[in-house]
């Protein structure tokens, strides 16, 4: 099982978004090798990062969420929880978990590039 959330990516037709959040101070040694040099961005607050998904998602509409692990959408919907009884405003959202679902990353364990090569991989 995961431990915190330190970046995500949505792609869809014609638009993206990724936002990365601060790296926690204690990581597993496979993570601070293989996922945080390949972040590529800037950290931002958690309320930051919400806002941001809000307005993304506003602008999208109707979504389908396809991740290829059951963490990933355990992560983008407690992302979309601001606090005791509260969540950020979304459109409809309806996911998808595809175990089965095969890609090349053109940077592996990157979520942007992750999530553009299972976007082509789905289409």
């Amino acid at each position: 099982m995961g431990g915190e959330l330190m970046s995500m990516a949505l792609v869809g037709d014609g638009d993206e978004w990724y936002e990365v959040l601060p790296v926690p101070d204690s990581l597993h040694p496979w993570v601070s090798e293989h996922v945080v040099p390949h972040l590529n961005k800037r950290s931002v607050s958690r309320k930051a990062f919400q806002a941001s998904l809000q307005m993304f998602l506003a602008s999208s509409g109707k979504s389908l969420i396809i991740a290829d692990w059951p963490d990933d959408i355990r992560y983008f919907c407690e992302s979309l929880i601001v606090g005791p009884g509260l969540a950020i405003n979304t459109p409809p959202l309806m996911f998808e978990l595809d175990r089965s679902i095969e890609y090349v990353s053109a940077i592996p364990h990157n979520a942007l590039e992750d999530a553009r090569a299972i976007k082509r991989s789905k289409s």
